[in-house]
């Protein structure tokens, strides 16, 4: 529901506002719990009608100012002290009803705004899991400023807290982009799964980087994101599904393999999907390649990241040791245990490519921590 001012408010939004005003004159009574009710109601409906408050507390008060000296009460005022007397009531009972008003006028808003989130969850909720009709979704996609025929993509971002529509990083995001960019055409943000989410036309690509870099660093005080991961291009509202797939698998294969960098691209991890489908194949190897080193002293958990960092250091023994907070001779002895348990040697080019696969397959399959 789109709440749109208008100018002149009808004067049928007065209802009993007038003999309200003629027996406080009369009796210098407070406006009763029922009368003050109707007043919120009406401004409930005016406001749900488009008229905005100020137009409708200006017929309140320009009413009151045209029956003010034809009050009963004020015009068979003896003197100056009961006149003020029934004025100072008055006064009290136009307050009175004017608050009423704001307050089912403000009510409205509320449900109106609460209406409006709920039906933007729905459209997300649509167009990142592909539920509804293909040509109902396009035209509400138009309402949030989203033109699915051409391509898009779709950048997810993990957080070490929980994202929702109302955290500080979130909104400072927003804020940036649309201090850079003005208003973001074919731009959507949007919170799901406790996830930030950005689906945007591939030819917006400095908002989608612009996206990624304030999600990597919002800024002094805002709390930076674990990872970005970024879905391939993919053209239609099933492009959309495709690319948020994508981009969550990406974050959930980066997590699992522990990778460094704090943007992804499933471009990039392309292969990965394709070593999981088939997981038996992918558990055989592991099991063939691996499991013998859980025979070494501390099992195998030790063994398998000295051959991921020795991977990740290109096989120069000096920084792998380094990043595995080891002596190099440490290096060489875990290394020479490898080779004697598993009979595979990482210094030969086609067993380093075997250990290296059945290393990436016990990642992602969680082994040895999770039996296969």
């Amino acid at each position: 529901m789109r709440i749109v001012k208008r100018v002149v408010v009808p004067s049928t939004y007065l209802g009993d506002y007038p003999r309200l005003l003629a027996e406080v004159s009369t009796t210098g009574r407070l406006p009763r719990r029922a009368e003050l009710e109707a007043l919120r109601e009406t401004g409930e409906r005016a406001a749900e009608s488009g008229y905005g408050l100020r137009q409708l507390n200006s017929l309140y008060l320009s009413e009151t100012r045209k029956l003010w000296g034809t009050l009963p009460g004020i015009a068979k005022a003896a003197g100056a002290g009961e006149r003020g007397r029934t004025g100072g009531a008055l006064f009290a009972a136009v307050e009175a009803a004017i608050t009423a008003l704001g307050e089912g006028h403000e009510r409205a808003q509320r449900m109106a705004v609460r209406q409006e989130e709920a039906e933007r969850r729905e459209f997300v909720d649509d167009l990142l899991y592909g539920r509804s009709d293909l040509g109902r979704l396009a035209a509400q996609a138009q309402r949030y400023g989203l033109r699915l025929a051409y391509a898009h993509v779709v950048a997810v971002v993990s957080g070490a807290e929980k994202l929702d529509d109302a955290h500080p990083t979130v909104r400072r995001i927003e804020r940036e982009l649309l201090g850079r960019f003005g208003e973001l055409r074919d731009v959507l943000l949007a919170t799901k799964e406790g996830r930030l989410v950005c689906v945007a036309a591939s030819r917006e690509k400095p908002v989608l980087d612009a996206f990624a870099q304030l999600a990597e660093d919002p800024g002094p005080g805002y709390a930076g994101a674990g990872r970005v991961a970024i879905g391939r291009e993919h053209r239609g509202a099933g492009g959309v599904v495709r690319s948020y797939e994508e981009a969550r698998t990406a974050l959930d294969i980066a997590d699992r393999l522990e990778l460094a960098p704090v943007r992804v691209s499933a471009n990039e991890l392309m292969v990965f999907p394709v070593l999981l489908r088939d997981r038996h194949a992918m558990a055989d190897l592991v099991r063939t390649v691996l499991e013998p080193l859980n025979g070494a002293r501390g099992g195998a958990d030790p063994l398998v990241r000295t051959l991921a960092e020795c991977s990740a250091a290109g096989y120069v023994n000096a920084e792998a040791a380094r990043r595995l907070g080891i002596s190099v001779r440490t290096l060489s002895y875990r290394l020479a245990r490898i080779r004697l348990l598993t009979g595979y040697d990482a210094s030969d080019a086609i067993q380093r490519y075997t250990l290296e696969t059945a290393v990436m397959g016990a990642r992602l399959l969680g082994w040895p921590k999770r039996e296969l």
